[in-house]
């Protein structure tokens, strides 16, 4: 059985280890492009376990579709496309508002010999993520946290009875108004937090 994630470890070694210099700015724009802008060096990655708990759910629900909000670097994004490629079907599609970081994240995939499996699209998610056929069988919601319930509407008409929604980073205060959506059962999600870095709450759409 085919595990490319043993092929790219080294590419994934060397942007964890970059990650790890990651230096936040005291302060930024609150416009989401000039906010992408200011943190154009810095790689807010997954957690390593959650990489690998992401692998595992796309190999065993096979979705044809993946999307990935906040694609960044990549490191997310080669985990997800690692996956689809052992799948031998489905693709993936990235979002990211800024150039330099998605020229960099699509270098990453070809490094990795990935590229083939993902499409990165450019500008506002909430405009690109439009474009995504359906249906939808799988999402990553680690983008700009006060952005995750909005992006998550917004697929939702394209999301296939049983996709899995997971997001990241769901230790975050910011989070609170989406764990508060995907953990009322009126809203057609059976959802439960993942002990990883910073928390990973994964939901799955039952489509009430």
């Amino acid at each position: 059985m085919a595990n490319t994630l043993a092929k790219v470890q080294a590419v994934l070694d060397r942007l964890f280890a970059n990650a790890a210099n990651d230096a936040w700015p005291q302060s930024y724009p609150a416009d989401p492009q000039g906010h992408a802008d200011a943190l154009a060096e810095i790689y807010m990655p997954i957690s390593a376990d959650g990489g690998k708990l992401l692998y595992s759910l796309i190999r065993a629900a096979r979705p044809e579709t993946v999307v990935e909000f906040g694609t960044s670097f990549g490191i997310s994004t080669i985990y997800l496309a690692a996956a689809v490629a052992d799948n031998g079907t489905g693709h993936v599609y990235g979002s990211e508002m800024n150039d330099s970081k998605r020229e960099a994240a699509q270098a990453n995939l070809k490094e990795a010999g990935l590229a083939e499996h993902v499409t990165v699209l450019p500008g506002d998610a909430r405009e690109s993520l439009k474009e995504v056929p359906g249906p939808i069988g799988m999402v990553l919601l680690d983008g700009w946290k006060d952005l995750c319930l909005p992006v998550l509407k917004l697929l939702e008409p394209k999301l296939t009875p049983g996709a899995l929604v997971v997001a990241d980073d769901v230790t975050f205060p910011t989070m609170a108004d989406y764990l508060g959506y995907v953990r009322d059962p009126a809203n057609g999600y059976v959802s439960v937090e993942f002990p990883v870095e910073d928390g990973m709450e994964v939901s799955c759409y039952t489509a009430v």
